[in-house]
């Protein structure tokens, strides 16, 4: 009997048809600025946006940390270059750059996701886009998630679930001298906030050049101290300290 893959569910099938159709448009206003030929799809299942990024003419490589989802991508693709690699590992020197890299529903299933990040930053030559799922809250944090055990989950099915500022300052630290949010994100009600629920997907795009790219936003890097993590009473007296550091001054 023939295995049912979870990448073929209608669910799924449905939603990545709505985030390769928003990253198609992304990629053709980039073409525009920049010349983008070589593509490395890190967390590519069994290869739908590979096949995506292929069908666009890039040359593509595709990693995933499943040998299971490797053999499937290579059975449905030959022609794609399909490789077996942990994204917290990812050998650099081997692999080389590429100009475009994709990591779209992987970093959220890793338990050092920051670390992936700095193997992605070492890997792209031009421009990076993630897509992930978000923890919710404003603050650079991680929420450890325990995750169920399927070909779609990560390797050791616990994860860190960063919250998008997080995201935003990993990507910043790794290297990356630009980082883009949208001004509108893909039409899913994942990537909506409603008065009803909130935002529990979000798209950035880093690279290492200035973009300037209709629909992009430039964010700011995210400032993250020992204060943000304090009580608001700490943070009072840690605001009036000044001040009392001069009245015990005159006292003396």
């Amino acid at each position: 009997m023939e295995k049912k893959w979870q990448f073929d569910s209608d669910l799924t099938r449905g939603f990545t048809e709505v985030r390769q159709a928003f990253i198609g448009q992304l990629l053709g206003s980039m073409r525009q600025q920049t010349d983008l030929v070589s593509a490395l799809d890190v967390g590519c299942g069994v290869g739908y946006f590979s096949k995506f990024l292929l069908d666009m003419g890039f040359r593509v490589v595709a990693i995933d940390g499943r040998e299971e989802n490797i053999r499937e991508g290579k059975r449905r693709h030959p022609q794609i270059d399909f490789r077996v690699g942990n994204a917290e590992e990812l050998a650099v020197e081997e692999l080389g750059a590429f100009d475009f890299v994709l990591c779209v529903g992987l970093l959220y299933h890793l338990e050092n996701p920051f670390r992936a990040i700095r193997r992605l930053y070492s890997l792209t030559g031009k421009v990076l886009v993630v897509e992930s799922m978000c923890a919710p809250g404003i603050q650079p944090s991680l929420q450890l998630v325990d995750e169920s055990a399927s070909e779609d989950q990560g390797l050791s099915y616990v994860a860190f679930y960063p919250t998008e500022a997080c995201l935003i300052k990993m990507l910043y630290r790794a290297g990356f001298s630009s980082v883009y949010g949208f001004q509108k994100l893909p039409e899913h009600p994942l990537f909506q906030s409603t008065i009803w629920r909130r935002k529990e997907r979000t798209m950035l795009v880093a690279s290492k050049d200035t973009l300037r790219i209709a629909g992009l936003v430039p964010l700011p890097d995210v400032r993250g101290s020992w204060e943000t993590l304090s009580t608001p009473r700490e943070r009072f007296r840690q605001r009036l300290e000044p001040f009392t550091g001069l009245l015990r001054k005159f006292r003396v």
